[in-house]
């Protein structure tokens, strides 16, 4: 009875953190509820039409929802990158803004799962994928695999983010034979929904710019920088605007971390580039398409090299401690970083695999304002959720807020708070 009043009091508290706030707060809330009105009220329109209103046809039938959800699970995956050296290697710095990592994977997987929804048809079928309801075809079906360590993935960081911040709250410590274990778990669990993912595209084996073994590692190097450039940020406001301590080192093996990512998806998708290129079979046509076009079809030409231009330049800035360091370019290669990731998994991945179609036709696809408002919604619902859990989590890991008549567990030592 005694927790389960705790439980009581700790969701109260977390009703009263994100109720108040002061202009700013309120304002980025205000805006946040717009886009999200506004992309209801799309869809509305979405659900009554149907995907008519939307640019997507029989020739393109995968597209920008389906390109912001691939990404979205790169950027789930990010908590990995702050995992390994906190628990692997027992690095400090990072093990105190591990739980901000979390945080960003909940809202991550939250969107991925909004962005299937609003792109089926018949979103009223949506349970035919839910474990035990419907029917998963699984182990058959990677679809079922997809769905199974998506909801996993998230369920475990649900766990460990509501028992860290319970245990605070309570103010004792959380339970590391609980805690080491599902975060551990976490790293395979990140890792395979990224690969699962990419297993969607490579094994089609009729989609040549996709059937590619080298698919999967890329998805992979593309997420461990695109999901920690947003961490970067965050960590850098929450320094800035509270009392959250965010040690320099952190931020900057960050940064060293997310420089070798980068190289390594530039690398993985040059060697594609070379392998379609030099042996210039029928099938390098999608790639051609991609950064060339086809005779006046052109429409993807400045969306592909604005990619490989924006991570260049990120690389050059991470690569270089000089440049890192310095907060301007630190945060002009995080954006860079998150900018060309974006358009690579989104405009990149999925438009070429589906253009020209098997009979030759070439169908430019472009986003309607219906598509974005949409996404924008989406997007929109995640930034809420994330919001309102940094809203909820900082005050409780600085000591702010806790349960009545308990003591902070860091009494004598705070790690997250700046002396």
């Amino acid at each position: 009875m005694e927790t389960m009043r705790a439980f009581v009091g700790f969701g109260t508290t977390s009703l009263r953190l994100v109720s108040r706030g002061d202009a700013l707060y309120w304002g980025w809330i205000g805006v946040l509820l717009l886009l999200v009105a506004s992309g209801m009220l799309a869809y509305v329109d979405q659900f009554r039409v149907g995907l008519a209103v939307t640019a997507m046809r029989d020739p393109v039938s995968w597209a920008f929802y389906i390109g912001n959800f691939t990404f979205m699970v790169g950027v789930a995956a990010a908590a990995v990158v702050l995992v390994i050296p906190a628990y692997v290697y027992d690095w400090k710095p990072i093990r105190e803004v591990v739980i901000i990592g979390e945080l960003l994977a909940v809202s991550a997987i939250l969107i991925c799962l909004l962005f299937v929804l609003v792109d089926i048809g018949r979103p009223e079928r949506f349970w035919h994928v839910l474990p035990v309801i419907g029917y998963l075809n699984f182990p058959r079906s990677v679809m079922a695999w997809d769905v199974i360590v998506l909801n996993l993935y998230l369920l475990i960081n649900l766990i460990v983010v509501t028992h860290v911040l319970f245990s605070t709250f309570r103010g004792r410590h959380y339970s590391m034979r609980l805690v080491l274990p599902l975060v551990l778990l976490s790293i395979p669990m990140a890792i395979g929904i990224h690969t699962v993912t990419a297993f969607l595209y490579t094994g089609m084996a009729a989609r040549p710019y996709w059937n590619a073994s080298i698919l999967a590692p890329q998805f992979l190097a593309s997420a461990f920088s695109s999901g920690p450039a947003i961490l970067l940020i965050v960590l850098q406001l929450l320094r800035r605007f509270t009392a959250f301590e965010i040690r320099d080192e952190a931020i900057q093996k960050i940064a060293e971390l997310m420089a070798y990512a980068i190289f390594l998806n530039l690398f993985f998708h040059g060697a594609e580039v070379f392998k379609e290129y030099y042996s210039n079979t029928e099938h390098s046509l999608y790639t051609r398409y991609w950064f060339e076009g086809i005779g006046a079809h052109r429409t993807l030409v400045p969306y592909a090299w604005a990619a490989v231009g924006l991570q260049a330049l990120a690389l050059v800035l991470f690569v270089v401690p000089a440049l890192r360091r310095h907060p301007v370019m630190l945060n002009v290669g995080a954006m860079a970083t998150y900018a060309g990731g974006y358009i690579e998994k989104g405009m990149g991945l999925i438009i070429p695999g589906f253009t020209p179609d098997t009979l030759g036709a070439i169908y430019e696809y472009s986003p309607t304002i219906h598509e974005l408002r949409v996404a924008a919604g989406v997007f929109a619902v995640g930034f809420l959720v994330f919001t309102f859990l940094l809203r909820v989590a900082v005050p409780i890991l600085l000591g702010q807020e806790r349960l009545a008549g308990s003591s902070h567990p860091m009494e004598s030592q705070r790690p997250w708070t700046r002396a």
